[in-house]
């Protein structure tokens, strides 16, 4: 009878283990971490609704930095990392851009982060970026192959461009997707981060996927 009594506790155990939500970390820049947008509106949180409504028992953690470059995004991934969350999403480069920083140091830096997410065993997702056309078309060859190719070698799940909801819905036209955008024309409103969302959800139910798997 002790025997099947303990039996039972520990099934009930780990039921009870497999029915808590995952913990997903979400490191970036300030496109995570919600600039110029109300509290509830930015990516993380809209983010975790839409899994919510969509089935997925998650909890995501923000640790976004506003103007965390890649590099930034490398110094601080040991410690991001150091409470072991179930997934990772990475959505970084956008301030790399903005400097015109070489496209060889944001792969290596978004190389090391990879590196270190998977040495820990932890599932990731990549958002990728696409470089405008203005630093020529040799950079933005070069950096739009970054995310594709970092995805391929560590086979993460890859979302290839984090503003693809608003460029959808604006038809790839500049000035309609300026309704989506804050003043500052940099950052997506509450709006515009509702577009992106949807777009991105069905690649963080994959990395949700991967997880359980």
């Amino acid at each position: 009878m002790h025997k099947v009594l303990a039996l039972l506790s520990l099934l009930l155990f780990a039921g009870a283990a497999w029915a808590e939500p995952l913990r997903i970390t979400a490191l970036g820049d300030s496109l995570v971490q919600g600039y110029g947008l109300p509290q509830g509106q930015g990516l993380v949180p809209q983010l975790q609704r839409w899994l919510t409504e969509n089935g997925a028992e998650v909890e995501l953690q923000n640790a976004g930095v506003s103007g965390d470059t890649t590099a930034g995004g490398a110094e601080r991934a040991g410690w991001t990392l150091s409470d072991n969350p179930d997934g990772l999403i990475v959505l970084l480069g956008g301030n790399d851009l903005l400097r015109g920083l070489p496209p060889a140091e944001a792969r290596a830096n978004l190389r090391h982060i990879l590196q270190a997410a998977e040495g820990r065993g932890i599932k990731t997702l990549l958002i990728g970026l696409t470089a405008p056309g203005n630093y020529g078309p040799d950079y933005k060859a070069a950096f739009d192959a970054i995310y594709p190719e970092l995805a391929a070698e560590f086979g993460v799940v890859l979302h290839p461009d984090a503003f693809a909801g608003i460029a959808v819905e604006a038809g790839g036209d500049p000035a309609a997707a300026q309704a989506y955008m804050q003043d500052d024309g940099i950052h997506p409103n509450a709006l515009g981060v509702a577009l992106n969302v949807a777009a991105l959800g069905p690649a963080a139910l994959r990395l949700v996927a991967a997880i359980r798997r």
